[in-house]
């Protein structure tokens, strides 16, 4: 079996992953982890968080980090769904390559 249509597979459910992330994850990634920064905050600093200058900077960090999370899951995941689909399109290819090897034995 050939990896070239695995690969290509890969690279274009990767590049779909890319899209989708591009068109429906950054405000979510950017919201998430802003959300999930105050929340900690919260947890960390009690009930009244001020706007200071480290809370203002560690929201910017959290956003940064759920956008970076954001785009690995859809670039992985996109990889590994465009990989999957390679090798269900090379299976036959390489059924009847070993057809045609086991009747030349």
């Amino acid at each position: 079996m050939k990896n070239t249509t695995v690969n290509a597979g890969m690279k274009i459910g990767a590049a779909t992953g890319g899209l989708v992330f591009a068109v429906l994850g950054i405000i979510p990634g950017l919201s998430f982890g802003a959300f999930g920064t105050l929340i900690l905050l919260q947890k960390l600093m009690g009930s009244g968080v001020e706007p200071t200058l480290f809370v203002r900077a560690a929201i910017v960090m959290g956003s940064l980090v759920g956008l970076v999370c954001a785009a690995t899951v859809s670039l992985v995941v996109g990889g590994l769904l465009g990989t999957v689909m390679g090798y269900i399109v090379s299976t036959p290819a390489a059924m009847r390559e070993q057809l045609g090897r086991s009747e030349k034995a």
